[in-house]
């Protein structure tokens, strides 16, 4: 069966298709969805059999786990990472919402994921209406990673449906909110002192540090 190809206003998310596919999640589906980067796929992170999906759909291996978490504002964050000391957490306050993803050690709280205990998790609050409203009616974080695109000349695919057509027959909804952007998100470590840029993207962390 072909995944439904959801279209959701940007800014403006209309209430019952946020609901429609919220209750996707919640039986276990698999998503595509747009961030202020670039189209990410994603599950409910307390749902282990979608997360296995999501590994077979990416074809990755669960020892190299390394999938980062959407959450929908700070109070969310806090629950899935350990102490934030202060310094982190005024960066956090200013970078976010935005295009950064964020290393910070995990809490007790974070799921130990298909028998992997991850001592570190990405954190993402994207600049995006979509999958925070996604996150906050689900109230789970959702587990992802980004829609990578096998072209040697374009890393990521913007077009929704083209990402239709290619992902119909591996997950449940595609959700169309527009062409999206080809920079992925800024990583950035802040289990080192002093935080460590891992991969610079959209966005300049430079300026809230």
């Amino acid at each position: 069966m072909a995944a439904e190809l959801v279209r959701i206003h940007p800014r403006n998310p209309e209430p019952r298709k946020i609901e429609q596919v919220v209750a996707v999640l919640k039986q276990g589906g698999i998503i595509i969805y747009p961030t202020d980067t670039i189209y990410g796929i994603g599950c409910d992170l307390m749902n282990r059999k979608s997360i296995e999906r999501l590994c077979q759909i990416m074809n990755i291996k669960p020892h190299k786990l390394d999938l980062s978490f959407i959450c929908n504002d700070l109070s969310h964050i806090s629950e899935f990472a350990k102490r934030i000391d202060t310094p982190v957490f005024k960066i956090l306050k200013r970078a976010l919402p935005g295009p950064y993803t964020f290393i910070l050690e995990s809490s007790s709280r974070v799921p130990k994921i298909l028998d992997v205990n991850k001592k570190t998790v990405g954190i993402r609050i994207p600049d995006h209406n979509i999958p925070r409203m996604l996150v906050e009616q689900l109230q789970n974080p959702l587990i992802t990673t980004s829609i990578k695109d096998d072209d040697t000349i374009k890393a990521y695919t913007t077009d929704p449906e083209e990402i239709y057509e290619d992902f119909k027959h591996q997950v449940d909804v595609v959700i169309d909110g527009g062409i999206g952007g080809n920079v992925p998100s800024t990583v950035v470590d802040c289990t080192t002192d002093p935080m460590t840029i891992i991969r610079q993207g959209l966005g300049d962390i430079e300026q809230y540090l």
